[in-house]
Parts: C-alpha cells; structure tokens; sequence
C-alpha cells in the first residue's frame, strides 16, 4: 500500500507541473518560456534576431495585448499575441513614397532612428509609412500594424500617416513598447483648433513655436492668430506700418511659425477683427473712428460709411494672404458698438444714410454692417479662402443676409438679440465650436468668465454642446466642423506666459480627445490625467 500511495502522490505531482508548464506556454502544447514582462501596451519586446527570417512570431506565449494609451485615445485596436516594438539601435524609418519624406524624417530624430528614405526591403525593426492610395477614405485616417518586430503605418494621406506617427510616439514614450496588433483610428471632427489672442497679449515667437509641436503631437490641426485688436497690431505690415505696434511678429517670424505648422499640418488661421476691435488701426487714423450724432467717439469701431476704412482693411487682408497660405480666414465681425444702442439709425444718422444709399429705403445699420463682412469675405474669397465670423456678427431681420459660405464661430448666446445655434444650423450653416462656457481662457477671468478646466471639459462638453450646457439635436452633427479652444488677453498681464501653458495644458488635452472621438471617454478623468503626466 505503501508503494502504491508513493506512485500515486508522484504522478499528481508530475499532473502538477505539466499543467504549469501547459499554462505558461498558453494551452497549446508549446515551449515553456516565461511569461513576457508587462509594458504599457501589455506586451513585451522580445530580443530581435539578425535576419527578417529570424523575428519572432506572435504566439500564445505573449499575452493578448492591450490598446495603446495615447492623448487622444485611439478609436479601434484590434489586439494579437505578439513582442510589439520599442525603437533600438540601428533601425530604420522607411517610406514607400516620396511625400511622406517629411514624416519620415521628424519621427526618426524623434525616436533616435535611421533615417533611410524610399526601400522596397523589409528589415527587423522597421518603421514603414506608406500611402495607400484610398481617395475615398478620411485622409487624416491610418492604420498602424504592429507585428514581427516591425511597425507599419499607412494613411490615404500624408496628414494620417503623421497622425500614425504622433500615436507610435506616444506609445514607445519613456521606455514603453507599442502593442502587438491593428491600430485603426480617425477623427471625428475635421477642425481641431486653438486660437491665441495675440493682439491684446505679445507672445513671443519661441513660445508659439513650443504650443505648435505641443499641438502636433495632440493631433491638432488649427492655430488661430487674434493679431489685430484695440490693444495691438502685432506683425509686421508693408501695406500699413504706421498701424503696427512696438512688440510684434516680423514676417520672417510668421512664416517661420506658418512653416512649423505646416511641417505638424497645423493651418494657421489669421483674425483682422471688423468693423469692432480695431482700436489698434484707429489709433493710427483717426479719421476712420465711428463716432456718435453728438460727435462723441465709439471705442474700438471703424466708420463703415467710409469707402477709406473698406480699403484699408482690404489692403491689410490682400497683403497677409501670401503670408497665410491655409485657406480658412477668420474676419471677426463681432461686438460693433454702433449695434449695441436701442436705436442705431438715430445714434449714427450717417451710418442710416449710407445703409439706405447702398441698399435702398427702409435699410437699417445692421443691413450695412452686414454688407461690411460680405464685402470682407469676398476679398478673402478672392484670394482663395473660406470666410468665418463670430455668431454675434450675424443679425436677423436684415434685407441684406450674410454670404451663405460664411462659416459661424459660435462663442456666445449673451450678445443683444442671441440667436440659438439652431438658427444657424436649420438655414445649412457650417459651424464651428467655440463655446464660451468651456473653451473660453480669458486672462484676468473677467466679468462672468472663469478658467475652465480640463476636467470639465472631459467630463461634461461635446462638440455638439454649442451654447451654455445644451447639446443641438444630433442631426446638425455633420455641419458641426469642430471646436477651437481659445485663450483671451482681456487683461494681459493677469499671466505671464509660462503660466499661460500651464493653465491651458490639460484642457487642450480633454478638448482634442472629444473632438477626436465625443463618446465616453474609456479613462476616468484621474487616469487621463495620469496618462497625461506620464507622457508630458
């Protein structure tokens, strides 16, 4: 009995560890390697052999990855058994095509890789960015395939395969591996923007060109420059340099920062605010200031009965747009004074009296004024560009209607007769979200404003939320382009710049992952915020 108890205890002991061994080869049968060390995509790189045929293969010996955590999230992962990749000495960054050329060479020096142009072979440890040819797909669209030790990255368009190459960055950050498997991934919304108000506030060119490769890398695809306001002229003009002030952008400066956001595919998007907000121009013609029956001076307001106030706001617009290559334009058209008293005809008789020249008896102020931002909108038009303007520069009720191209900046429902974003939305505008209750930063918070936060932003707005806390019915989602944060200098010197960055760090960060995907976030808050420390 004795002998049988011992054969007995022996075979479950043997039982014992064949099935140990059976689990830590993944129930298959295979070798019993030890179980991959963990990394942030769930997986771990194995070492790479010298020779293509000599990469391992994915195999049920890796555990099944996880997504990738990236700033925004990416939309879909399809997870495989695998080592990933994690950049390493002597790799290379190669392209299938020409264009992507640009693309190749900045996540290289990125990652600390090779650099090695167009290659039809394939090596261990490969980056590979392709074109793929699909006209029909999103072109900020790419896949991104990680598997045998290699990375693949292919896009309809150099735009995704960048966007590709940001998603690849922020995998492999500090030390980490991208995960085995098939990233797809696209944006939800074609505009993802921030705008600075550079006019009433003077950044320096450095710190722009720092906010650029911030944006970049966050997917962004839109810097707004507010250069022209009551307060400032800030870049160089030949058309008019009585009107520029001391502490300004040269024009070097400019396409040097046009040239970095393009490298990022970033499109500046240039604001001359008219026919308010343009005390900087004023200052410098006098004669031009709009000014009351009684003779007393409206701050800020250009006398659009002039035919000199027109030409110079069109030689200003002629003249930036070689400067701004991108094909929107910002004309502003918000808050003119001459708007804001309870009888304009009477306030501004000469202003009556051109409205009823131009556009015959019963023509009141706003039909003039709207004739103002058309006839801005047809000089950008002119010169290839898509014309936008503030909600509060529309008016209803008019006999001239705005041009029906003319996209609406929604920022605010506060202004004297607010229009609900649904008015512009059920007449087939396109509109973009710049909602003051959550994307507004306005130095000094002044009035009603307050700093927003990121947590706010990620937890409670969607691109779809135009005025206050409401969303518009979901059909109007398509003519909903995006949303632009933006930053005010009401009182510049509230913050330095430094302190400007900061603040605005993490609600940059929660406002592209709604405009990237405006679903439930997958994150609590505390753990985007987590995963934005950790990357940077």
């Amino acid at each position: 009995m004795l002998v049988v108890a011992m054969a007995v205890a022996l075979v479950v002991v043997v039982a014992g560890v064949s099935l140990g061994l059976w689990a830590a080869s993944g129930g298959d049968g295979g070798s019993a390697e030890p179980e991959a060390r963990p990394s942030q995509g769930g997986t771990a790189a194995a070492p790479r052999g010298t020779s293509p045929s000599e990469s391992p293969s994915p195999s049920r010996s890796y555990a099944l990855s996880k997504a990738p955590q990236t700033i925004p999230a990416v939309r879909d992962h399809t997870p495989a058994r695998g080592p990933g990749w994690r950049p390493e000495s002597g790799d290379r960054v190669v392209v299938d095509d020409p264009a992507l050329a640009d693309e190749g060479r900045l996540i290289a020096g990125e990652l600390g890789l090779s650099y090695q142009g167009e290659k039809n072979d394939r090596q261990a440890g490969d980056v590979r960015l392709a074109l793929d040819g699909d006209k029909k797909a999103n072109p900020e669209s790419y896949v991104m395939t990680v598997r045998d030790g290699r990375v693949e990255i292919n896009g309809p368009a150099d735009a995704g395969v960048f966007y590709g190459t940001r998603t690849l960055k922020q995998e492999v950050d500090d030390g980490g591996t991208a995960p085995e498997g098939v990233v797809r991934d696209q944006p939800a919304k074609e505009e993802r923007g921030f705008m600075l108000d550079i006019a009433r506030k003077n950044y320096t060119a450095g710190w722009i060109e720092d906010r650029i490769r911030e944006l970049g890398d966050l997917k962004y695809n839109q810097l707004g420059l507010h250069f022209s306001d009551d307060q400032g002229f800030r870049i160089e003009s030949d058309s008019h340099p009585e009107i520029v002030s001391q502490e300004h952008l040269t024009k070097a400066q400019v396409r040097k920062i046009v040239d970095l956001a393009e490298s990022r595919h970033i499109t500046v998007v240039p604001e001359i605010d008219s026919p308010g907000h343009l005390g900087a121009v004023i200052d410098a013609h006098p004669d031009l200031q709009l000014r009351t029956a009684q003779g007393s001076a409206v701050q800020g307001a250009i006398d659009i009965s002039k035919a000199e106030s027109a030409k110079i706001v069109d030689d200003l617009l002629n003249e930036y747009a070689d400067l701004f290559p991108g094909r929107p334009w910002h004309l502003g058209g918000d808050e003119y004074q001459a708007l804001v008293r309870s009888d304009p005809e009477a306030s501004f008789p000469e202003l009556a009296a051109a409205a009823q020249q131009k556009y015959g008896a019963g023509a009141t102020v706003a039909d003039l004024t709207t004739g103002w931002l058309n006839d801005r909108a047809a000089t950008v038009r002119d010169n290839q560009r898509t014309p936008r303007a503030w909600n509060d520069g529309f008016f209803r009720d008019t006999s001239v209607a705005a041009d029906k191209d003319i996209q609406v900046a929604y920022w605010t429902g506060k202004e004297i007769g607010a229009r609900a974003p649904v008015e512009y939305l059920s007449t087939g505008r396109k509109v973009i979200n710049y909602n003051d209750e959550f994307l507004y930063y306005v130095l000094g918070e002044p009035q009603t404003f307050v700093y927003p936060t990121g947590q706010r932003i990620y937890e409670q707005w969607t691109p779809r939320m135009l005025r206050d806390t409401a969303q518009v019915p979901a059909r109007y989602d398509d003519q909903i382009l995006g949303g632009t944060f933006a930053v005010w200098g009401d009182q510049p010197d509230a913050q330095t710049q430094d302190q400007v960055a900061a603040g605005i760090r993490m609600p940059l960060r929660a406002t592209v992952q709604k405009l990237w995907d405006p679903g439930e976030p997958g994150l609590s808050w505390a753990q985007f915020r987590a995963l934005a420390d950790r990357l940077g």
